[in-house]
């Protein structure tokens, strides 16, 4: 069965930009007649909670989006993980790699050579001779694991923001500290749970050609993409908490009802007229994601005050 998703990380409240993005993954999947499932992306199990988990499954039920089956907790599939990277492994297409983030800022702007895109790898590590892969693993930094990447750009076509092109790069697998890398776990659990449509915020659509390229190595079937564009605060930037009534518990101290709340982020998706209080089973015949706004809702003081 077709299923959407929606896979926060548990190391905060979910703010209303997050919220946002959930109820237009639960319409997406609720509309289509698919199934929706919750997964925590908690591979950063240091910083992870489980108070906020709790509490983010806590608000996801108050605004009255449901989710089908148990939660789905990344620290605990490391093992399909690493069957994914000893298959790409075995094939030939990873590398270690003992750069810090230092030095691979410093060997993108570098005066000498080709440009190096924003973000991207630079390669430093990519094609060592045997003397200085010795000598890189005598060394007794710890080691980081990439994919030989095409280094080339693609575009995949997005059901909010339409073609969406980045490089696909020498993505990192697995972290120096050991850890599975985000952009291949998305991929194998997208692919066990699934998922046929992954709707997130924008500020990960660059991933997206990242994770089709990966899913094409490991055999996996491709997913859509629909990037929901960021909620910033009253001066423009991303929303954060310095922003003030930026979680639900917060509104709910304003006076604002989840109802409330739920018809404000209906209102910023053009999905009502104007901000009253609504359901989001309310909300889903005629629901249509290429109807969306493509460009970010700046939240008003007047929404972050009480009510």
């Amino acid at each position: 069965m077709a299923t959407g998703r929606f896979a926060p990380s548990p190391t905060g409240d979910l703010h209303l930009g997050n919220l946002r993005t959930a109820l237009v993954a639960w319409l997406a999947a609720r509309s289509a007649g698919s199934a929706f499932v919750v997964r925590m992306e908690d591979l950063d199990q240091v910083q992870a909670s489980t108070d906020h988990e709790r509490s983010q499954l806590a608000d996801l039920a108050a605004l009255g989006l449901d989710w089908d089956g148990h939660v789905v907790r990344q620290s605990e599939r490391f093992d399909r993980y690493e069957a994914a990277i000893a298959r790409l492994t075995t094939a030939g297409l990873t590398y270690p790699c003992s750069c810090t983030r230092r030095e691979i800022r410093e060997a993108a702007s570098a005066p000498h050579g080709d440009p190096v895109p924003d973000g991207a790898y630079p390669g430093t590590c990519r094609d060592l001779t045997a003397a200085e892969r010795t000598e890189q693993l005598a060394s007794g930094r710890p080691l980081a694991l990439r994919l030989r990447g095409p280094g080339t750009e693609r575009t995949i076509d997005d059901d909010v923001l339409g073609p969406v092109t980045a490089l696909v790069d020498d993505v990192v697998l697995r972290r120096n500290d050991g850890v599975p890398a985000y952009n291949l776990a998305v991929v194998v659990d997208d692919a066990a749970q699934a998922i046929d449509q992954v709707v997130r915020a924008d500020d990960l659509a660059s991933s997206a050609p990242r994770q089709r390229h990966l899913a094409e190595l490991l055999d996996l079937p491709p997913v859509r993409y629909a990037h929901v564009p960021l909620v910033l605060g009253p001066t423009g930037d991303r929303l954060a908490k310095r922003d003030g009534a930026v979680t639900l518990a917060d509104q709910l101290t304003t006076g604002r009802t989840a109802a409330d709340v739920c018809g404000l982020l209906a209102c910023s998706l053009g999905l009502v007229a104007a901000p009253a209080p609504v359901a989001p089973a309310d909300l889903v015949d005629g629901f249509d994601l290429a109807a969306l706004p493509r460009a970010p809702w700046t939240l008003a003081l007047e929404d972050l005050a009480p009510a």
